[in-house]
């Protein structure tokens, strides 16, 4: 009888050590390092996403749209990127040009415009029976060409810095002798005023002009412009000869 149950016992205690988990034969799930899945027990799965790059320095490609009365150059973040191709020695250079270019952001936008003036006198047509001042304005939009999305246009907050300013005399538009007679303004263009250091706090806002006020012709109907685009210049079309322009796309 006691030899029945010690084999009892030892059968049972048997039976007990078979149901019991090796330790050598636990299973785990680990990730491996390419995965960014990780099992933290049977009842919760945390899942690690992998990090994205910032597109801050990453290249992009652009396109910028400009109608300038008369001339521009473009220069993104410092680098000159393109400028019209009508010569500003041409009397009536009215026309649209779309340039394509490659930068990263943020995007400093720096812009040289000018008016055709034949002098300093800042007139055109010297001389002839329609001897007078000249009129400018400009617009432009930017889209960064991997979206789609227009990222910048000209307006009101675009800041502009006059180098140019003539006839400061308006009354001397019929002069005989314009040179004379007419006088002007000439500022050198800061230094790096092109660079995204550039402090151009003291610059003025841009002023926004209708179609109708700067008479837009030759070229300007030829782009499909955006609502918000605005046609920009100095405070005084006339007499505002040359500015320059900057603006910053984060």
């Amino acid at each position: 009888m006691k030899l029945f149950r010690s084999t009892i016992l030892m059968l049972a205690v048997l039976g007990v050590a078979a149901c019991s988990p090796s330790s050598s034969s636990s299973s785990s799930v680990s990730s491996s390092p390419s995965s960014p899945t990780t099992i933290t027990d049977s009842s919760e799965v945390t899942i690690e996403m992998p990090s994205t790059a910032a597109t801050e320095g990453v290249t992009s490609t652009f396109t910028a749209e400009v109608w300038a009365d008369n001339w521009f150059s473009l220069y993104i973040n410092g680098e000159l990127v393109g400028e019209d191709s009508v010569s500003i020695t041409t009397e009536r250079s009215f026309n649209a040009e779309t340039i394509t270019f490659e930068a990263t952001y943020p995007l400093t936008i720096a812009m040289v415009t000018k008016d055709f003036k034949e002098t300093d006198s800042g007139l055109e047509y010297i001389g002839e029976p329609n001897q007078q001042m000249g009129d400018g304005g400009f617009i432009a939009q930017f889209t960064d060409t991997s979206t789609g999305e227009i990222i910048a246009v000209t307006n009101g907050d675009w800041r502009g810095l006059v180098i140019q300013n003539a006839p400061l005399n308006v009354e001397c538009e019929k002069s005989a002798d314009p040179d004379t007679d007419c006088q002007f303004e000439t500022l050198d263009e800061p230094a790096d005023w092109m660079s995204a250091n550039f402090d151009d706090s003291s610059w003025a806002n841009a002023t926004s002009y209708l179609a109708d006020e700067v008479g837009v012709k030759d070229g300007y109907n030829e782009i499909t412009w955006d609502s918000m685009a605005e046609i920009i210049w100095g405070p005084n079309l006339n007499t505002n000869n040359t500015i320059l322009w900057r603006t910053l796309i984060r």
